[in-house]
């Protein structure tokens, strides 16, 4: 993990949106290049009360496996990173 994405995880003092945002988008950048190489991508559209909402395009829609890839792989590393996050769904 790189020291700009480890501050950003870090970074739980000021405890605002903005911040949770920027923390989620961090967890991302390292996700999004596995999301890629299968032609995938995934996008941020919002956080509310613990629930982040993205949005998978290319390849992952309509693929069998996104449901899979969002609860097992994406979905787990960002609680893994950020535990006041209960879920991650598609919006």
């Amino acid at each position: 993990m790189d020291s700009d994405v480890k501050a950003l995880l870090e970074d739980k003092e000021t405890g605002t949106q903005d911040s949770l945002r920027a923390r989620v988008e961090a967890v991302l950048g390292e996700i999004r290049p596995y999301i890629q190489m299968d032609g995938g991508d995934i996008r941020l559209i919002d956080i509310k009360e613990g629930v982040v909402k993205v949005a998978l395009s290319g390849a992952c829609e309509g693929c069998a496996m996104a449901a899979m890839t969002l609860k097992a792989g994406v979905e787990q590393k960002i609680r893994q990173e950020i535990p006041e996050i209960v879920s991650v769904e598609t919006g």
